[in-house]
């Protein structure tokens, strides 16, 4: 089966002035439509063409001989996963379980946003910031270029993208104000809440 780009979950223009409708003209009508359209060249006439995502990202991760598809199927995943990770008017304190849970592994909401802003920050290169689930502790972590915790057994509960064309229209070199941004304004935690709370 085919892949098709998936439709923003909100308006183009619904994140500004963080996130704006520029950046999604290129970051998801063209970096993310790319990764679609690559995938399903890459995988068509071969035994993965009817797998799902999840299921090509795993079978090919660590496979030299795979790395195109590992990257662009990585890639429309982790992606796919990120504009969930973000609403309008998001930010904010998670309330609940997962407030509990982070308190609880973190130390505190800000121990968290601490570790979580760091990691965005000094990921070298391009890759991402996840908050994951691992053997049922909450853990803050990063991935190089199309990488994905779930390779490495890991739940992913969220991401914030920190490949340059993510940001890079609005903030230009400041990643730390982007990720502080992402922080205070963006997430979508109960996107966050209900990955936990199905893990």
């Amino acid at each position: 089966m085919a892949f098709t780009l998936p439709e923003l979950p909100y308006a183009p223009t619904a994140l500004e002035p963080y996130i704006s409708a520029n950046t999604f003209s290129f970051h998801h009508g063209k970096h993310h439509a790319a990764y679609v359209t690559n995938l399903n060249k890459l995988i068509e006439g071969t035994e993965l063409a009817d797998k799902s995502l999840e299921e090509i990202v795993l079978a090919s991760a660590g496979d030299a001989s795979k790395a195109g598809i590992f990257n662009n199927a990585a890639q429309v995943w982790n992606h796919t996963f990120y504009w969930n990770c973000m609403k309008p008017s998001g930010g904010g304190a998670p309330t609940g379980a997962l407030a509990e849970k982070i308190s609880a592994d973190f130390g505190s909401f800000d121990k968290f946003k601490e570790e979580f802003k760091n990691a965005g920050v000094t990921q070298f290169g391009s890759g991402w910031a996840w908050l994951v689930l691992d053997s049922g502790t909450l853990k803050v972590t990063k991935t190089l270029n199309a990488e994905n915790p779930i390779t490495k057994g890991q739940t992913p509960l969220l991401t914030m993208d920190v490949w340059e064309h993510a940001y890079y229209l609005d903030y230009q070199n400041r990643r730390p104000d982007y990720a502080q941004t992402f922080i205070d304004s963006l997430i979508n935690w109960d996107f966050v809440a209900a990955n936990l709370a199905a893990a």
